[in-house]
């Protein structure tokens, strides 16, 4: 059942953006040798329509910009005098009837103390702002965002505005210094991806409870939304649910449009619930498989514990300094041992490592970095290579762990025909095969078990709270509770 504190969602603390930009701005000081002079500027992201419609979307900010200022309003832009710390906003000048259709148009001083930025104008008022606020010689400098995301593979879009090109622009520096601030989360930041996770896995635990043989995938999806925007106020989700029940587990992003979790759950299927809320633009990632029926079966349990004892482990494992690389590995070995173990696999262990048998298991990397944005930037440094080797060449991230980094950890073991075939016919690996007990799990699907870690001074904090061991999982959708304790409290930063 949901409890009371979940009904009123946490006032966030402007302090969280005043504590960022502070961040941002020694981050930029420090890489340069003399005093810089000039604005860091970005532009807010703006409202979209459906096609060619008026139909508007739900606005969503754009993630530095949030990070920054965490304005909700579309169209704004935002500056930060690097000499003297000032973070001035720019708000777009609404039309008289926006009053009719949209509601009351806000005085300026109001955006001012709910964001607690040191100077508000209109956007029509950049140019003059700049050239009276800048502080150094000739024209104003400005530090636009642009530089590659290294998940999506798109770069980041530099401010635009009528005049802009009567300033001078930096396009290189501010980037890569901007994307490592968000690598490292602040205790407020942690505090929002805690309330995420909370209200999430609350809302995981309710699906448990509910899912029976014979409803459809998009029931379990509706109920997860309805529990975190009903009781977590989340109105967005951190990415599109997956919702997989049978050999749909297998589809590593099912859920989307070609596959709308639509499939009707059938007694004996295991289910693969990929699901997180968001809250003030901060996220979730949390993955739980169980059996739609409630009850493991042996083959089952086999794949669920190769799974959970290959999360564990890697959980045990982190603490900063730690190869995510080796983190990886580490997680492919402990579930090809214990598939060798149950028979399905055959020959030495470290042959199989070599010949990337675990691939076959594992496409997909280990985890990535988590916070306003699912696939959070700064998984690859700058100059640095992607691994080659399958498996090892879809990881987000190939760097050492960082103390204030959050990272999912969602090690998976699938069945997927399009890998395991070529795989068992292939003359370096079908060897290690055992077919007549490796054909019994063909449609089984997949297991994934995926936590939010914080990275701590000597280890990890993990922030998920589902049930994981498999007499939990059956006691919870028997009907036994699982209380999610309250962990954030906001209004005097303690937990």
């Amino acid at each position: 059942m949901a409890t009371a504190w979940l009904l009123s969602p946490p006032e966030v603390p402007m302090q969280l953006h005043i504590e960022n930009r502070q961040k941002l701005i020694k981050s930029l000081c420090h890489a340069s040798s003399t005093p810089l002079h000039g604005f860091v500027f970005l532009q807010g992201g703006n409202e979209q329509t459906r096609h060619d419609t008026d139909h508007t979307e739900i606005f969503r900010q754009e993630s530095y910009f949030a990070y920054l200022f965490g304005v909700r309003e579309p169209g704004f832009y935002g500056a930060i005098d690097i000499a003297s710390g000032k973070a001035i906003l720019f708000a777009p000048r609404l039309p008289a009837e926006y009053a009719v259709w949209l509601g009351e148009i806000k005085a300026l001083s109001c955006y001012k103390e709910r964001y607690m930025v040191d100077m508000v104008y209109y956007t029509d008022e950049i140019l003059k702002v700049l050239n009276d606020e800048y502080q150094g010689t000739g024209k104003p400098l400005l530090y636009l965002l642009h530089g590659l995301n290294t998940d999506s593979g798109n770069f980041s879009k530099p401010a635009e505005f009528k005049g802009i090109e009567e300033l001078q622009t930096d396009l290189d520096t501010l980037h890569p210094i901007l994307t490592e601030c968000r690598v490292l989360k602040s205790y407020l930041e942690f505090c929002l991806i805690q309330y995420a996770n909370d209200i999430s896995s609350e809302a995981h635990v309710e699906v448990m409870r509910k899912t029976k043989a014979g409803m459809k995938e998009y029931q379990m999806e509706s109920i997860f939304l309805h529990h975190t925007y009903m009781y977590g106020g989340c109105r967005h989700c951190s990415y599109t649910c997956i919702c997989a029940t049978g050999n749909n587990s297998s589809v590593l992003h099912y859920g989307h449009a070609a596959a709308p979790n639509d499939k009707t759950l059938h007694d004996g299927d295991m289910a693969l619930l990929d699901m997180g809320a968001e809250y003030h633009c901060y996220g979730s990632d949390i993955t739980c498989s169980f059996p739609v029926n409630g009850k493991f079966t042996g083959d089952q349990c086999l794949v669920y514990n190769a799974v959970l004892d290959s999360h564990d482990a890697v959980i045990s494992s982190m603490r900063p300094g730690v190869s995510w690389v080796d983190m990886h590995k580490l997680a492919e070995k402990v579930i090809l041992e214990s598939l060798k173990q149950a028979g399905l696999l055959v020959g030495n262990l470290d042959d199989m490592i070599a010949e990337r048998v675990g691939a076959v298991f594992l496409p997909h990397g280990l985890g990535h970095l988590l916070g306003i944005d699912t696939h959070d930037p700064g998984g690859y440094l700058q100059g640095a290579e992607r691994p080659k080797e399958a498996g090892l060449k879809s990881l987000r991230t190939s760097r050492d762990l960082l103390e204030g980094m959050v990272v999912t950890v969602e090690p998976g073991c699938y069945f997927i025909d399009a890998l395991l075939l070529p795989a068992m016919e292939s003359a370096k690996t079908s060897k290690f095969f055992n077919r007549e007990s490796i054909s019994r799990f063909r449609g089984f699907g997949g297991v994934r078990i995926e936590s939010d870690l914080y990275v701590t001074s000597d280890g990890c904090v993990n922030m998920t709270k589902v049930p994981r061991k498999i007499h939990d999982i059956e006691a919870v959708m028997a009907g036994a509770p699982w209380p999610i304790k309250k962990t954030v409290v906001f209004e005097n930063g303690s937990s």
